[in-house]
């Protein structure tokens, strides 16, 4: 039988030792029990369905669905558990959506023992309090209007990486050249401070930005050339009049 006395936890993580390491700092607090735990998103909704825990602490970056659905299957199966979630990174997109789908709590992986267990506490006793521990900027983005955090031409982008397409293939997919892919892709590193082409396309996939299919990952790297290519486009974008296929003799080039 649960002990109405302590606060029933589940740690949602892929690595072990991050899940070993929360357990023991929790198992040190009195008014606290770690209940379970999952190293990915089918197996956390399962467990928060069956154990009905009043806190889950959430890991970004887990296999399966992403972030944001994950926590909206979690609160459609136990409205009453807060989803806190843990990440090495924050992005004001990502953090409005995880807020829209019912988060209580936002932490990154740098902050104390303390201010996790606090958090933990600040969301049992009050249901109705959300804990955020994001830089200024953030907060700033999120008072102001909702603003899309890549373009459209800057997601296709991004959409053709995950499908493990290389600069030179992306830009014939997209009629740009090469230089023109390398140049989004910079912009793009910056808006979701990303270190690498793995590192955007799983924060965008987090922050619902892209979707990534059964066949590709963006956790496993680049499957090769033929892998999750798109059937080069037959027709001109409305938006690009500048490359309207050409004709020549009545056929075309």
């Amino acid at each position: 039988m649960p002990d109405p006395a302590r606060t029933a936890i589940l740690i949602v993580d892929d690595h072990a030792l991050v899940r070993d390491g929360v357990r023991e700092i929790l198992e040190t607090q009195e008014d606290m029990v770690v209940v379970g735990e999952a190293s990915d998103s089918r197996t956390a909704v399962a467990l928060a369905a069956e154990m009905r825990p009043q806190v889950v602490l959430l890991d970004i970056g887990i296999p399966g669905d992403d972030a944001v659905t994950t926590v909206g299957r979690i609160r459609a199966l136990s409205p009453g558990t807060a989803v806190v979630v843990l990440s090495m990174f924050e992005g004001p997109h990502l953090l409005r959506s995880l807020l829209d789908a019912g988060i209580r709590g936002y932490l990154l992986k740098s902050a104390t023992r303390q201010e996790l267990v606090a958090a933990i506490r600040s969301v049992s006793a009050d249901d109705t309090r959300v804990v955020l521990s994001v830089s200024q900027e953030s907060l700033l983005h999120l008072r102001g209007p909702a603003e899309e955090v890549l373009t459209a031409t800057e997601r296709e982008i991004l959409q053709l990486t995950a499908e493990a397409l290389s600069n030179a293939q992306i830009a014939a997919q997209l009629s740009l050249t090469e230089a023109a892919v390398k140049r989004h892709l910079g912009k793009i590193f910056g808006k979701l401070e990303a270190v690498s082409r793995i590192d955007a396309v799983n924060k965008a996939v987090a922050a619902s930005l892209i979707t990534v299919g059964a066949g590709t990952s963006g956790q496993s790297g680049p499957a090769g050339p033929a892998q999750g290519a798109r059937p080069k486009r037959q027709s001109p974008r409305r938006d690009r009049p500048d490359r309207e296929a050409r004709t020549s003799g009545g056929g075309e080039r």
